[in-house]
């Protein structure tokens, strides 16, 4: 097992329209997380040092459950090339260790998400490794399941 996930999408969508759903917090929150999340926030300063936070929530029967994530954007060459570090972390954007919130021994603390778009016969081709997270974890799943909302927001747009 790789301990990265690259999932490479083709969308019928011009560049600049998937490099804005990357970097536009509005257009952001129409499309990240698993399915049955939502994203209620998404604070972006895309620029390189500049700060991320992201809030993916589901309403569950009994409660809802929340995650954040915080990071800062390591390159932003805009329409191909975004590279940012995630780290979980509490609604104040203090970075949490993995081990404290049940994760497994051994997560690391920072992973880091590089997204690299080009065009091809007028789509988009979008590959998006992410250093970190296991090949085959759920992680990879929650990449998966929010690159086929990527897919259905692009349809419509």
């Amino acid at each position: 097992m790789t301990d990265w996930v690259k999932i490479t999408r083709t969308f019928d969508a011009p560049i600049e329209i998937v490099w804005a759903m990357w970097t536009d917090a509005i257009q952001f929150q129409k499309w990240y997380g698993p399915k049955g999340f939502s994203v209620p926030v998404a604070e972006m300063d895309v620029t390189v040092g500049g700060t991320r936070k992201i809030n993916m929530a589901m309403q569950m029967p009994d409660r809802t459950m929340s995650m954040w994530f915080t990071g800062s954007y390591k390159e932003v060459s805009a329409p191909h090339r975004l590279v940012y570090t995630e780290s979980l972390c509490d609604p104040d954007g203090n970075v949490i260790f993995p081990h404290a919130v049940g994760m497994p021994e051994g997560t690391p603390e920072v992973t880091e998400v590089i997204v690299e778009l080009s065009q091809e016969g007028g789509k988009t081709v979008m590959t998006m490794t992410h250093l970190g997270v296991p090949a085959g974890s759920q992680g990879e799943g929650g990449w998966t399941q929010a690159f086929d909302k990527l897919g259905v927001v692009l349809d419509v747009v």
